[in-house]
């Protein structure tokens, strides 16, 4: 009767990594096949698009991983996650765009784009770490702010409002190149590259986290955000952790970053990385579960899903079916849609504090906490 339940939980890992395996086939199988977007043309008429939005929920996905590994391992509040999301998108322009000399291919950039982003985690860090809580949060807050206006203003880089582009198309295969000038379909090669290349990064960044957890690396992270001065006194290098988790977290965003300008051809304007997008991501990882790999991910697609692909599909049905005036603003539920995620997000925080799909660790923190 003791070994029952370590049975149980292995029988649940081997469920969970079985219902991985079958999310990822459908993932590979679905830019070829979207049987849900015939399914719901079908029942409503309108189309889905969802493989379009998949690459943007794994781009979020990244960046909310980068911040668990900030936030949700080393309890490093970061309010600023969108400026390193922004200088990754600006290096990933600066390198290729014909404007600038270098013009390196997109490989190249996705390649440069993490390093500086992991440079200026550095620069920002190693002053700012020995501050803690809310006074960490309005530096890395002001900081986002800087980098945003100094975007805006220094429009002989990266062209002010108007951002930069085109963002070349990722170099390909040869054989790859002459199926698409027989097939005449060089923007669906694009997106099919753009879309595996963001999946394959969620699916590498899961793996390398959850072997992160298991490593004495991840250990001083989680011991760090539990009590700092006992992990000083166990071994731990407090400022040197902090430092590791900042600079990593920075790089993973840059790439989100480079990633994000190349679905999207252009670095967007410098707007678009306000506040709101730090404040998204964060909301992400709360939903999912504060230092859960698998929470992040799950969050991203919640949030993004609701915003990107339930919404607009909502507020066309609710436009075509109604017989009145469909410039009433109650008519788009886009106009109302963050007051039904708040009401969600409050509930979640109430009922299911630990988040959609928790750590293991905080999850029996928090039973310890109930009883």
């Amino acid at each position: 009767m003791e070994n029952a339940p370590a049975i149980r939980n292995e029988g649940g890992r081997g469920s969970r990594v079985r219902l991985a395996w079958v999310a990822l086939a459908l993932l590979v199988i679905y830019p070829f096949f979207p049987f849900l977007d015939l399914a719901v043309e079908l029942v409503t008429g309108e189309s889905l698009r969802l493989d379009r939005q998949i690459v943007s929920i794994a781009i979020f996905a990244v960046l909310a991983l980068a911040l668990n590994l900030q936030v949700g391992y080393a309890g490093l509040l970061q309010l600023g996650i969108a400026a390193f999301f922004a200088i990754g998108a600006y290096t990933t322009g600066i390198l290729t765009v014909a404007k600038y000399p270098f013009q390196l291919e997109l490989w190249g950039a996705l390649a440069a784009a993490p390093f500086v982003a992991g440079f200026a985690g550095l620069a920002l860090g190693a002053p700012t770490l020995r501050l803690r809580g809310d006074y960490l949060a309005i530096v890395t807050l002001g900081f986002a702010e800087v980098v945003r206006v100094l975007l805006i203003n220094l429009e002989g880089i990266t062209d002010g409002p108007r951002g930069l582009n085109p963002i070349p198309e990722p170099w390909l295969p040869a054989w790859l190149r002459s199926a698409v000038d027989v097939s005449a379909d060089a923007q669906r090669v694009r997106f099919l590259a753009v879309y595996f290349l963001a999946v394959g990064s969620v699916v590498a960044l899961y793996i390398t986290f959850r072997t992160l957890e298991r490593s004495k690396l991840g250990r001083s992270f989680v011991a760090l955000r539990e009590d700092e001065l006992a992990s000083a006194c166990m071994g731990v290098n407090p400022t040197r952790t902090k430092l590791i988790a900042f600079a990593a977290g920075a790089a993973i965003a840059g790439y989100a970053g480079a990633l994000y300008a190349c679905n999207l051809t252009t670095t967007a304007e410098p707007n678009t990385y306000d506040f709101n997008y730090s404040v998204m991501v964060l909301c992400c990882i709360i939903i999912g579960g504060l230092g859960s790999v698998r929470g992040a991910i799950l969050g991203a697609a919640v949030l993004l899903g609701f915003d990107n692909v339930l919404s607009p599909l909502v507020t066309k049905l609710l436009q075509r079916a109604t017989t009145s005036d469909s410039s009433n603003v109650l008519y788009s539920f886009s106009n109302w849609r963050w007051l039904i995620f708040g009401t969600a997000l409050v509930l979640i925080m109430r009922f299911r504090p630990k988040g959609l799909w928790p750590s293991e660790r905080v999850a029996a923190d928090l039973r310890e906490d109930e009883s």
